[in-house]
């Protein structure tokens, strides 16, 4: 486990473990409870385990905290089981986002259990303790969230939705930034961070954002990018495309990319040029010009040759040649 240690007002930390190495168990539980309880433990306790789980507990991911907010990324190798739910009074909001596996929780006042599925999120108020259990090889993040400022506005509602869905992708995109950047954030950073990071919730509850906030820009940047980054490929990748899937106009996204000095149209072009240029020196096989310009959606290898020296400085030809001049 590594960790780093908070401010002097216990706004904020971040800690990271990986039990999932054989040697690591049973004292892997030992470590996460450490972390856990020297950086989250005052704004959330964690919860009983089972002996089982206790005794084969192998978990990887971190944790990151801040104010009153706590943001885990975690990969859970093994089964999890809590020991025993005990009937409890419990004020907690939680967003549960399930990547891969299954997380289990019962008691819900709308049924008795409820299994959140991978690719689905969770999201609402707890006003007591309740049963949960997760399959072996569960991937998910789970954000525990004020519930002052979030209660009254879930009120009973169980808002249960896509991982995909536009507000959930800003929420996660902000999520990554804060545990990316929260052991360098100042004072003012910690309020920027925090406070976006409750509007986004607000966000997913209500299925709208205010596309107009400011605060918001970098999260849509963030996702924005995420987006492109996985549509690099897709004939279709373009400005409009990406505002469709983020629910916000072109305008919008586009002033959000010019808080941080570029383009949308800019950003993708250099993404498409970074991966032809990876391909260039691989050894697995050589493109030629014609085909890396068709297949990054160049108009034609005139074009893409011409952006690739203005990036890069050398033509892709000149390029391939000196790396592997390089390499002998």
């Amino acid at each position: 486990m590594n960790s780093t240690g908070s401010e002097t007002d216990g706004s904020r930390g971040v800690f990271a473990v990986d039990s999932t190495v054989p040697s690591a168990v049973p004292r892997g539980f030992d470590a996460f409870r450490r972390g856990w309880q020297t950086q989250i433990g005052d704004v959330f306790p964690l919860p009983a385990f089972s002996p089982a789980t206790i005794a084969d507990f192998r978990l990887k991911g971190s944790v990151a905290r801040v104010r009153d907010v706590v943001i885990a990324d975690l990969h859970m190798a093994s089964a999890t089981r809590i020991a025993d739910p005990s009937v409890g009074d419990q004020d907690l909001v939680a967003i549960h986002v399930l990547r891969r596996g299954a997380w289990t929780l019962g008691g819900l006042p709308d049924r008795d259990e409820h299994t959140v599925s991978a690719g689905r999120f969770l999201f609402r108020h707890f006003g007591r303790r309740m049963p949960f259990e997760t399959a072996p090889h569960t991937t998910a993040q789970f954000l525990f969230l004020p519930s002052a400022t979030l209660r009254s506005l879930l009120g009973n509602r169980t808002v249960i939705g896509s991982v995909d869905s536009a507000e959930m992708r800003l929420l996660t995109a902000h999520t990554h930034m804060i545990q990316q950047t929260a052991t360098d954030l100042g004072p003012a950073g910690v309020h920027a961070a925090h406070s976006t990071l409750i509007e986004l919730a607000k966000a997913v509850a209500l299925r709208r954002f205010d596309d107009v906030e400011p605060q918001l820009a970098p999260a849509l940047t963030r996702a924005a990018k995420d987006l492109a980054n996985s549509h690099l490929a897709d004939p279709e990748l373009s400005p409009t495309m990406l505002a469709r899937e983020l629910n916000v106009s072109v305008r919008t996204l586009q002033r959000a990319f010019a808080t941080v000095g570029e383009s949308v149209t800019t950003y993708i072009r250099h993404r498409r040029l970074e991966e032809a240029r990876l391909t260039l020196t691989s050894p697995s096989g050589r493109w030629s010009v014609s085909e890396l310009a068709a297949h990054w959606h160049f108009v034609d290898s005139s074009h893409f040759i011409r952006a690739f020296k203005k990036h890069y400085g050398q033509t892709p030809t000149e390029y391939a040649r000196s790396t592997r001049s390089a390499a002998r």
